[in-house]
């Protein structure tokens, strides 16, 4: 359902009054789905703040047997939905997806959708880079706004049941792919899972359906050997999933899914139960015209090559949750990925509510990604400032980390990425913009990390330590062009003169953490974004330095022993 559809703002938020849910009042304006109006992609490009927005469109139905099943992938924030008049489904949340059953609201031939999002400048909901100042004006790292439908938009039609959701993981040790099923109403009464590799059959089985949920495991080993996925080889298994009553198929659900293992082993992050060095790009996920909406897919596979050519094997996803197919691409070219929770930005209890809520919803979708290794509930105690100090946050992000373990406990989690790390985390994370490597041997080479201050922050918060997890150097660079960092426009430190002193920086930062006890470092960053003019690419995502020369410098850093 991409596409023209009609569109109005609601500042006065009338639009109730106005009989706009009933469908029968066309909307003054046209917007291209699913662009945020904020972007020039949408035809408009507004940057102003709306925090009521409507769209209508009609669509037609031809076969009134079948049920329909319509499916937004994001829409910010709160999301309400009539179809042919009638409240259809209402969503909270702009960084998951929702769907609903609408048979019952449709009809042969032409009908009536009409969505109302609202999504003020509330720093008490997940808002990650979209700006919480001034009206939803950028600053600093923070960015225009994207309001409304960002997402695709689409309907799927089914017979008298269908899979609402499954998840996957991989049991590489016992050669099994596990999880569950769950089925819309529980009418199918029979599950085929059919197990594909290199388009040879590796397993077939059946099972009786009982309940809704359908827990099941399925054995993928041939000859005693699992194919597992790595960045190296990334092996894919290609699963399906049917529904069967009496006989007859109902749904038939196609995925695919790498075996593959993240472990801490003898203090060592593994893959597979081998040492694993990271290798990450911060990537942001803005696009020029479009902001946080990507072109295509094709642009999030052009990415994911930029990065590997660039010597990256992995990156970390920041304060936004990405277009499936970027994990799509992720796993079938061996390129890791980091989920995070984009921030809010002032602590309360409808904040927690707020970011538990997502995070739950985020953490059950993201757990089917093979690409995913790592959660990040917290980012550098953004909307948590007193974390430091305070119990009670301090019991927040412990909670954040119980719950992701809890939904899924097959990643690692870094639970406050950055520095005021607390006891429950997998992974011990720095962010540090020094542009000396020297300083890199002065704060962490047989450094005390218990009272470390890496930027002006404590590593650990007060009655937390180190326990021995690995360390990952998890923001680092930063550097802008000097021609490019000004007025407005910025990047960290002193800018480059040139090509050749941005080498000459990167090399010195990289040698600085060869020389280090991390497992892993994330540099910032891929991209220019709007404002910030720090990425080994342009706005337009195209590469602004040599690509084979900066895959020598970032490929240069070995394991430490």
């Amino acid at each position: 359902m991409n596409g023209e559809w009609e569109f109005c703002f609601d500042d006065d938020k009338c639009g109730e009054e106005k009989d706009y849910p009933a469908g029968n009042v066309p909307l003054e304006r046209k917007i291209n789905v699913p662009f945020a109006y904020q972007s020039a992609a949408s035809g408009i490009g507004d940057k102003d703040t709306h925090e009521t927005v409507w769209y209508r469109r009609t669509f037609g139905i031809q076969d009134p047997a079948k049920n329909v099943l319509l499916c937004f992938n994001g829409a910010d924030y709160r999301t309400s939905v009539w179809v042919n008049g009638a409240l259809a489904v209402t969503h909270t949340g702009g960084y998951t997806p929702f769907q609903s059953d609408i048979t019952r609201y449709v009809k042969k031939g032409e009908n009536v959708l009409v969505v109302k999002c609202e999504d003020g400048v509330n720093m008490t909901t997940p808002r990650g880079k979209q700006s919480f100042k001034n009206g939803g004006k950028p600053f600093a790292c923070w960015y225009v706004p994207s309001t409304g439908i960002w997402q695709s938009v689409w309907l799927e039609t089914f017979e008298s049941d269908c899979i609402s959701r499954y998840t996957m993981l991989s049991d590489i040790d016992n050669g099994l792919i596990y999880g569950d099923v769950t089925l819309m109403y529980g009418i199918a009464d029979e599950l085929k899972i059919t197990v594909k590799f290199g388009g040879e059959l590796v397993c077939e089985e059946r099972m009786p359906i009982e309940e809704k949920r359908n827990e099941y495991a399925v054995y993928v080993k041939r000859n005693g050997k699992v194919r597992l996925w790595d960045t190296t080889n990334p092996n894919l298994y290609y699963v399906d999933f049917a529904l069967y009553k009496g006989g007859k198929m109902l749904d038939l659900c196609h995925t695919r899914l790498g075996m593959r293992s993240v472990t801490v082993e003898n203090g060592k992050i593994c893959l597979n139960h081998k040492p694993f060095y990271q290798r990450l790009v911060l990537d942001q996920g803005y696009f020029e015209n479009t902001d946080l909406t990507p072109p295509s897919a094709e642009a999030l596979k052009e990415d994911i090559l930029l990065s590997m050519r660039s010597g990256f094997n992995g990156a970390r996803k920041h304060q936004k949750t990405e277009d499936p197919y970027y994990a799509y691409y992720a796993e079938e070219l061996g390129f890791v990925t980091w989920c995070e929770m984009p921030s809010a930005y002032d602590y309360c209890d409808e904040t927690a509510e707020n970011l538990i809520s997502e995070w739950a919803e985020i953490v059950s979708n993201a757990k089917n990604q093979t690409s995913n290794i790592c959660y990040v509930p917290l980012n550098e105690s953004w909307g948590v400032d007193a974390i430091a100090k305070t119990k009670r946050i301090q019991n927040f992000a412990a909670a954040m980390y119980r719950i992701t373990k809890a939904i899924d406990p097959t990643r690692l989690v870094s639970t406050n990425d950055g520095w005021e790390n607390i006891d429950e985390t997998d992974v011990v994370s720095i962010h540090d913009y020094a542009y000396d490597d020297a300083e890199f041997d002065r704060k962490y080479i047989q450094s005390d990390l218990n009272t470390l201050i890496p930027a002006g922050r404590a590593l650990f918060t007060s009655g937390a330590k180190y326990h021995g997890q690995p360390i990952l150097f998890t923001e680092f660079g930063g550097v802008a062009m000097q021609a490019e960092a000004t007025g407005e426009n910025w990047g960290y430190g002193v800018g480059a003169k040139g090509a050749e002193e941005f080498y000459t920086r990167v090399k010195g930062l990289i040698r600085g953490i060869k020389r280090c006890p991390f497992q892993g470092y994330c540099f910032t960053q891929l991209t220019d974004v709007q404002q910030e003019v720090n990425g080994i690419s342009d706005y337009g995502h195209k590469p602004k330095f040599d690509t084979k020369t900066l895959k020598e410098i970032f490929e240069s850093v070995e394991e430490k022993g």
